[in-house]
């Protein structure tokens, strides 16, 4: 059990710092887009203003899709799951909460894999609640 609750550890901590700079990036960029838009008085209800918002959720949905491939490579270099269409779909449906079984997922290992959903849970909240704001500061521009 040691060893599961480290690794999860490891996994969060993987986790955190890689959504962490990828909001960082995204902010900074998006911050450039919101002085073009300031400069040339755009509104963000535009066809630019909109293929930001549209850059953002795609970006973001990147940004949950690397943490997944992370769990799901960790699965696969475990030898807790054996496939690696079987260890991202996993992967992504704990990521997400949504659960389905975890039979096919070796029983020392599973307290990673509920761990990754609590994580996956924060990480989802985190974009969320940056989206908001995002939304929220472009719509004052």
């Amino acid at each position: 059990m040691v060893r599961e609750l480290l690794l999860a550890t490891v996994m969060v901590t993987v986790t955190v710092l890689v959504h962490g700079i990828g909001l960082i990036m995204l902010a900074r960029l998006l911050r450039l887009e919101a002085r073009v838009e300031a400069s040339t008085h755009m509104h963000p209800a535009s066809v630019r203003g909109m293929a930001a918002l549209l850059f953002l959720v795609l970006s973001l949905t990147a940004l949950h899709g690397v943490e997944i491939w992370l769990y799901a490579f960790l699965y696969l270099w475990l030898g807790a799951i054996a496939e690696l269409r079987e260890a991202v779909y996993f992967s992504t449906i704990t990521y997400g909460a949504i659960g389905y079984s975890d039979d096919i997922m070796a029983p020392n290992w599973r307290l990673v894999s509920a761990i990754e959903g609590i994580n996956g849970i924060i990480m989802i909240g985190w974009s969320t609640a940056f989206l908001i704001r995002t939304v929220g500061l472009l719509r004052r521009i």
